[in-house]
């Protein structure tokens, strides 16, 4: 494989292809994908992706002890789209993937069964792939996790035992095998300190240079899911992605060890990618390809279908994966919003924005193709970039609510930063009545967008899930429906709210408003109430 650490260059930027081969289910469709094809594979290749992680599972697709015989139509089918991802130039990952929570986490308390079955798959998934292009590279197990162990010790006595195991399996079997790169995991795939040290004896002690280090990154929770007030990229937030960085860093890349990191995103994108805010979103990805970059860490975005379309072959956000491709190569400057908020009625005051230059300069303003003046339109004072009262006042028009123009701050890199002019009035909320597993609170939001909800008993104590926090998780607890003019609360959030206590609503919005309501759960009957 030459030198690990420029293979694992060669292998940025990464994608996933989620939710297919790794579907627990009849097949690769069984958790909605597509079919995959050569020309889907073709087209995240002409996007600009270098690597391919496949993830598989193998539970429901081989036989009984002892052989544990993989089903032959199964891993033809795996050998063919690793094919067609080899012809298209790739770098390929394949892996033991969602078995890791099926069975092979009842190793604490199952040993020799789960260990005989794990051994039997790589010795037929080595020997199936024994010839391929030295860029096809195996990965032991998918965030390994175990169940009913006496504790930290025993998980990495165990996880050490499954990665040795795959090694000494895959290079006993010969052909490329026996130099091939190969990728272990710490325990959760996580970068905690205790658990890369864990992983970095394993590697020390297999004595082969041909391995490949791999954690996974879904961001700061709070952040990640959007709940406890985590709504925004904060210095918290940048700080927990440096950290994670530096840590794989200083015990692998200094060492001459390349890390992958398999999957990163944010954990909230497996409902849908609003329960984040776009700028605040836009502000992670591009912070950590970055950061990545000043690493030596190669990234694997995890795309279950959410990102790419694979049946039109377009993005579904493609100011996102703008954002995110920029990042591979260059900073882009942002800012510490991207809406600008105006009332709908009454004087309109110059509005101020903070730059983050990112290491680069601002050039200026535009609106479409038109370049707003500075000085007249807007004026910069060191970070701080300024929208006159003149300039707002036409940017507005009639001040309908919602949205009324968008502006791109360009920089001297990257892409360009939008800011959207919004018109809006503080959100009205009326009295509704519902059930537990049907209640919603009817709101004309005038322009203005949900950040978080806050829940609170009268005496002050949080309400609902994680009551460690008032503010709920966005979208498991509430979600705002702005074309059916309500705000839903969801019967996660009644499920853990007490009978006949009300309870206090506060809605915080991005333009800054904060409206309070009051609902009352009485059985599976629930009743809202203004103020």
């Amino acid at each position: 494989a030459g030198n690990p650490m420029a293979y694992v260059a060669a292998m940025q930027p990464g994608w996933n292809l989620g939710n297919s081969f790794d579907a627990v289910g009849a097949d690769e469709t069984a958790w909605g994908n597509p079919r995959v094809t050569a020309a889907q594979l073709d087209a995240i290749r002409a996007q600009g992706f270098n690597s391919i992680r496949i993830p598989v599972t193998w539970s429901n697709h081989h036989g009984p002890a002892p052989s544990y015989t993989i089903d032959a139509a199964w891993l033809n089918r795996i050998k063919e789209v690793v094919g067609w991802a080899l012809d298209d130039g790739f770098y390929v990952m394949i892996n033991i993937h969602h078995d890791s929570w099926q069975w092979i986490h009842e190793m604490p308390t199952n040993r020799t069964t789960v260990l005989n079955r794990y051994n039997a798959l790589w010795t037929q998934i080595a020997a199936a792939f024994r010839d391929a292009s030295p860029r096809l590279h195996f990965e032991s197990v998918n965030e390994p996790q175990f169940a009913n162990s006496s504790g930290d010790a025993q998980n990495a006595q165990l996880l050490n035992e499954l990665n040795v195991n795959f090694h000494r399996i895959v290079r006993a079997s010969g052909g490329n095998n026996a130099t091939r790169m190969l990728v272990l995991p710490t325990l959760h795939t996580s970068a905690d300190q205790p658990r890369v040290n864990e992983l970095a004896t394993t590697i020390s002690q297999l004595n082969d240079r041909n391995l490949i280090a791999t954690v996974h990154f879904y961001g700061y929770w709070p952040f990640s899911v959007n709940v406890a007030g985590g709504t925004r990229f904060d210095a918290t937030t940048q700080q927990d992605l440096t950290d994670s960085f530096d840590r794989v860093y200083n015990a692998f890349v200094t060492r001459g060890i390349p890390v992958v990191i398999g999957e990163y995103g944010l954990l909230g994108f497996d409902r849908h990618t609003g329960t984040i805010q776009q700028g605040e979103k836009l502000k992670f990805f591009e912070f950590l390809g970055h950061y990545a970059r000043s690493r030596q860490i190669t990234t694997q975005l995890w795309d279950n279908g959410q990102h790419f379309n694979r049946t039109t072959f377009q993005w579904r956000d493609a100011e996102l994966f703008a954002q995110i491709k920029s990042s591979w190569t260059t900073r882009s400057g942002t800012a510490s919003s991207d809406q600008v908020y105006v009332p709908r009625t009454g004087s309109i005051t110059a509005k101020s924005l903070t730059l983050n230059l990112n290491g680069t300069t601002f050039q200026g303003l535009r609106q479409g193709s038109t370049n707003l003046a500075q000085g007249t339109d807007y004026t910069v004072s060191g970070n701080q970039l300024t929208i006159t009262a003149s300039a707002l006042t036409r940017l507005v028009g009639s001040r309908a609510y919602g949205v009324n123009a968008s502006l791109q701050a360009r920089f001297s890199a990257g892409v360009p930063w939008r800011i959207d002019v919004i018109t809006y009035d503080t959100p009205v909320l009326s009295n509704a009545t519902g059930s537990t597993g049907s209640f919603a609170v009817p709101t004309q939001f005038r322009g203005d967008q949900l950040a978080t909800m806050e829940a609170k008993y009268a005496d002050g104590s949080n309400a609902g899930p994680h009551n460690w926090t008032s503010f709920k998780e966005f979208d498991v607890t509430f979600a705002p429906d702005y074309t059916g003019n309500r705000i839903s609360l969801t019967s996660t959030f009644f499920g853990e709210v007490r009978d006949a206590a009300p309870v206090t609503l506060t809605f915080h919005f991005w333009s800054g408003a904060q409206v309070t309501y009051r609902v009352t759960k009485s059985g599976s009957n629930v009743t809202g109430v203004t103020g």
